[in-house]
């Protein structure tokens, strides 16, 4: 069964998480899980793919010239250490609570990036961010407080990540972008330490990867054509998805 599912989880998760900056893991983990998967194999081979998910996503992004590297190498230059130290965090922090804490925030995030405006007349971020120390701080903060929510609590840097660019200035489909390109930097950190840990399925993971990479094209292609308060909403309403689970599975609810 799973060799039919695993396919189309792929296509769905790399289609929505290329189009929102996200990765896929979000919707990939919890249906691997219902498919039958053990969640901790589901978690660790969905860290994994999101590799190949987040550089197909990087590709086609650099193809539209959406991507802010210097913005998207600042984000996972902190992050990639702190996703560690997050994970290794897990042993002395009620995680619980702190999913529901989180879930909470992401909420008021998520109400927040549907009524921001945008500044006009831009679609790069560095033609709408003014760089001083200020602003290579909050990315490299913002860097490490996703890293730190990745490893502490298994979700995608991206929901750290847009909310971030866009509050300095980013238009919305150069912060999807920039949190593809730095998600793909950062997962490389995390498929290393699952890898370590034998949470990989090699054959599933193989099941996935063709799909997530096709599926990663499709959504930025929509991404692309969609108006940028489209892709806001969308995102908001993925974003709302997440926190509600987080708080959910942080109460004591057994859902996937």
């Amino acid at each position: 069964m799973i060799e039919l599912l695993a396919p189309m989880i792929g296509l769905l998760a790399g289609t929505l998480g290329s189009m929102f900056g996200l990765g896929g893991g979000f919707l990939m983990v919890p249906l691997l899980n219902i498919a039958g998967v053990s969640m901790k194999i589901a978690v660790g081979t969905s860290a994994t793919a999101i590799f190949f998910n987040a550089i197909s996503a990087t590709i086609a992004y650099a193809r539209y010239g959406y991507i802010a590297y210097r913005a998207g190498l600042l984000i996972s230059i902190t992050a990639t250490v702190s996703a560690y130290f997050g994970a290794l965090l897990t042993r002395y922090i009620d995680v619980d609570t702190l999913r529901i804490i989180f879930g909470a925030v992401l909420l008021l995030v998520a109400t927040r990036v549907v009524v921001m405006r945008e500044k006009s007349g831009s679609s790069q971020l560095h033609k709408t961010i003014q760089w001083d120390f200020k602003k290579y701080m909050a990315l490299l903060g913002g860097g490490i407080l996703a890293g730190l929510a990745s490893g502490l609590l298994g979700v995608g840097g991206g929901v750290v990540n847009v909310p971030l660019l866009t509050y300095l200035g980013a238009v919305m489909h150069v912060a999807v972008a920039t949190s593809s390109m730095a998600i793909t930097l950062t997962s490389v950190s995390s498929a290393i330490t699952h890898y370590t840990l034998g949470n990989i399925d090699v054959v599933l993971l193989a099941l996935l990867v063709p799909t997530l990479i096709v599926g990663a094209q499709i959504g930025a292609r929509i991404a692309r054509r969609a108006k940028s308060q489209t892709l806001r909403r969308g995102f908001a309403i993925v974003l709302a998805f997440i926190a509600v689970r987080m708080v959910l599975k942080g109460l004591g609810y057994q859902i996937p």
